[in-house]
């Protein structure tokens, strides 16, 4: 039985719109998708992932600052589970995988093998990757158990990783814990994959979330940015970028190091975009980037507070909130490198340790930088 992981805001990580109005297919591009076992054995290091999709978002960042950064995920388990796969589009909206990557839970398994081989076909075949040179494709498979091989039904892997070699998709195999029968495949899908061969603890290693005494600041000019989005277009997708902003606030609330991690990418990313929240339908950023102009806009189109304003004040009003989001990005800049700096001098006293967020960045700058 197949099942997709449904979240409203899913519908939106792809929007047409946002790909004909979006200037970055002019940079170059690093994608990167996770295929991720969700059987009950992997149930610390999802929790762990899902404290850390920030910081290894804004590792890629970090590396190619002018690239376009998609990110994607396909969920896997096996047959008789609940799904078997379970994809989530690569996507520029961060927000959105996030969303999703918290609806994770780890559940199902019984026998040992699962089913790797859908979800590496799935991974490679099915998600869209970005044709061109200039793109790094890049996948970390992440699982303790090996592929059932009796699958009739299954595309193997050798076979798939012969097509990632001609579509020039880096496959990386990251084993959770130590099985035998796993490793031996592990290393396999990394050698045929041009990849790495990641061994971490089953637990997903000691993920370490270092807070700092930056973190507040930055939360509160988030907040701040977020006071500037103006949500737009049909009224569904008004809705779903509102529901960011509530996304946002609740985390802030909830889990200050992650809502930090999560402000330091936006803020990073704001010089090219201009966004206060990933995946657009905000209406400051797009004109600041050019992307629209206000008076193009359909009454339709915007929230009720704009509707009611006349033509020359609806441009006032939005170009003064452009302006009010670059000075409050240029203290966000400042700060933000504050806190990259404490957190690199904190890290450099503590051991190193084999965890997943870890590996993963290290992979990343070594396989965007080749």
């Amino acid at each position: 039985m197949r099942s997709r992981i449904t979240l409203c805001s899913l519908a939106f990580a792809t929007l047409p719109l946002l790909a004909a109005l979006s200037p970055a297919a002019a940079r170059p591009t690093v994608e990167v998708a996770f295929v991720l076992d969700t059987t009950g054995s992997m149930a610390q290091l999802i929790e762990g992932a899902k404290r850390k999709i920030w910081s290894i978002a804004t590792t890629i960042v970090d590396t190619n600052p002018d690239a376009d950064i998609r990110m994607g995920l396909v969920a896997y388990r096996d047959l008789g589970d609940d799904y078997v796969t379970s994809k989530i589009e690569l996507t520029r909206d961060i927000q959105d995988l996030y969303a999703n990557l918290l609806e994770l839970k780890a559940r199902g398994g019984g026998d040992w093998p699962e089913s790797v081989n859908e979800a590496l076909d799935v991974a490679v075949n099915k998600l869209q990757w970005t044709a061109g040179s200039e793109t790094r494709r890049i996948v970390f498979l992440v699982g303790d158990a090996p592929p059932h091989m009796d699958y009739a039904q299954d595309t193997k892997y050798p076979v798939t990783l012969a097509v990632a070699k001609q579509k020039d998709i880096t496959v990386n195999a990251v084993l959770a814990g130590n099985a035998r029968d796993t490793e031996r495949v592990w290393r396999d899908i990394a050698q045929g994959g041009n990849g790495r061969f990641i061994p971490i603890p089953q637990d997903g290693g000691q993920v370490v979330v270092i807070e700092t005494p930056y973190d507040q600041d930055i939360i509160i000019l988030q907040r701040q940015l977020n006071d500037t989005v103006i949500p737009y277009g049909p009224r569904e997708r008004q809705k779903h970028t509102e529901l960011k902003l509530k996304q946002a606030a609740s985390i802030a609330a909830a889990a200050p190091a992650t809502a930090s991690d999560m402000a330091s990418f936006i803020g990073k990313r704001s010089a090219q975009t201009s966004e206060a929240v990933t995946g657009g339908g905000d209406l400051v950023a797009d004109a600041a980037t050019g992307a629209t102009s206000v008076a193009t806009v359909k009454d339709a189109d915007l929230p009720e507070t704009l509707q009611a304003m006349k033509p020359e004040e609806r441009t006032a009003e939005v170009a003064r909130r452009v302006e009010q989001r670059k000075a409050l990005n240029q203290k966000l800049t400042a700060l933000v490198a504050q806190r990259d700096q404490y957190i690199a001098d904190q890290a450099a006293k503590s051991p190193k340790t084999s965890s997943f967020d870890r590996v993963v960045q290290d992979t990343l700058k070594a396989q965007i930088r080749r």
